[in-house]
């Protein structure tokens, strides 16, 4: 078993979180801004004002420490497209309170509400990390739990919704022997009377220790976590004693600071984040599932492919993935995990679009498959082994 998820850096710099912070730090925030020339640096001031102190300058400024520490500033505005303006304002990290719902408070905030305003990126000075926890296992820790090395990790999900526990069990049971090294729930399954959480993820955990016992090799089964906090917090806690080692978790539905405390958990698991109710912002998606998702907690994070029935065009699903991948001083990266309607017969492309450091999440193109839904999975897995041979990690 890894050793990374206690005594780690992760739980050590959360111990720090107490550690006092430089008031001068800055979080740098640009927005997409919609006005008239002669109107930009004005509407600019307006905002930084309005996503911290909601008074004018002067009004705020008669409390001298109010003006000294908190009041922020407008860094640059530079023309985007017609009629549209990239706005970076700096705030001071004190504004966030070290606080994760303050902190979305700061970026988003009065500003979600205005359709001129779009959040189109987001820098966080060292100290904000912290508290904020990033990753528990990382790209590296999940590749050690999965077993796999120098290829991308293939998952997939269980479905449709309204299958029994016995029956997700059965196809978590194929899925494992053909070869996938995740099998998880698809974000659909809830604790459903006709699937409950607790008998899914011990007949898919059995499923998955069977085939183990057979192959040599055992999958991941990630068991979908979803409802009130309280809920959440007890699936967490069955499944990780019964053996479950990541689960999956849909930020924007439970909430970011929700994800925050999961994982600052001591006891907790690695989560992969699903994208569900992530267009409801009005944010650019590197910036929200590339930083945002990575910086509060997750591990790995699903998002649309390009060309799938939901998608991304290929620019966004490349910044997405950099951004989840880039170097940081104080947060390991995260997988991007390109899925929607992903199709067999693509996966070379994506295996030259995304390199070795990415999890494939392919679903409805092996169930098409029916009855040979073995073989199907079974030759995907050859096929990514055999494109990562010949195609060895620089």
């Amino acid at each position: 078993m890894a050793v990374y998820f206690e005594g780690s850096d992760h739980l050590r710099l959360r111990k720090e979180s107490a550690l006092p912070q430089r008031i001068d730090d800055d979080i740098r925030v640009t927005y997409l801004v919609r006005a008239a020339a002669a109107d930009i640096a004005e509407r600019a001031e307006a905002l930084m004002l309005e996503q911290t102190v909601e008074l004018p300058r002067a009004v705020a400024a008669r409390d001298p420490w109010v003006a000294a520490h908190l009041l922020g500033r407008v860094d640059q505005i530079a023309a985007a497209t017609a009629g549209t303006y990239r706005v970076t304002i700096a705030q001071p990290l004190a504004t966030a309170a070290g606080d994760p719902a303050q902190l979305l408070n700061v970026l988003f905030g009065n500003s979600s509400l205005q359709p001129d305003v779009v959040l189109a990126d987001v820098d966080l000075p060292g100290a904000a990390f912290d508290w904020l926890p990033g990753p528990r296992a990382g790209i590296a820790g999940l590749r050690e739990l999965a077993g796999v090395t120098g290829r991308p990790l293939l998952a997939t999900a269980l479905k449709p919704m309204g299958l029994r526990p016995a029956q997700l069990a059965s196809l978590c049971a194929t899925f494992a022997r053909a070869g996938s090294d995740l099998v998880k729930d698809d974000h659909g399954l809830a604790d459903h009377p006709f699937c409950p959480f607790e008998a899914r993820v011990e007949a898919c955990l059995g499923a998955v220790e069977e085939a183990a016992r057979d192959t040599g090799r055992r999958a991941l089964y990630v068991p979908n976590l979803i409802g009130t906090p309280e809920r959440m917090r007890r699936q967490m806690e069955f499944a990780r004693e019964a053996g479950v080692r990541a689960v999956v978790v849909s930020p924007m539905l439970t909430g970011l600071p929700f994800l925050h405390e999961l994982a600052s958990l001591a006891d907790g698991l690695p989560i992969v984040a699903h994208p569900a109710f992530g267009g409801v912002l009005r944010a650019l998606e590197p910036a929200l599932f590339g930083k945002l998702f990575r910086w509060f907690g997750s591990d790995a994070v699903i998002f649309p492919h390009a060309g799938g029935r939901f998608s991304y065009g290929p620019d966004t699903c490349a910044a997405l993935a950099a951004e989840l991948r880039s170097a940081h001083p104080r947060v390991r990266p995260a997988f991007p995990v390109p899925a929607g309607g992903i199709r067999v017969e693509r996966v070379a492309a994506l295996l030259e679009f995304y390199g070795p450091d990415c999890i494939l999440l392919i679903g409805g193109s092996l169930y098409d498959a029916g009855d040979a839904l073995f073989d199907r999975t079974r030759d995907l897995v050859e096929q990514v082994t055999r494109t990562a041979a010949a195609e060895p990690v620089q």
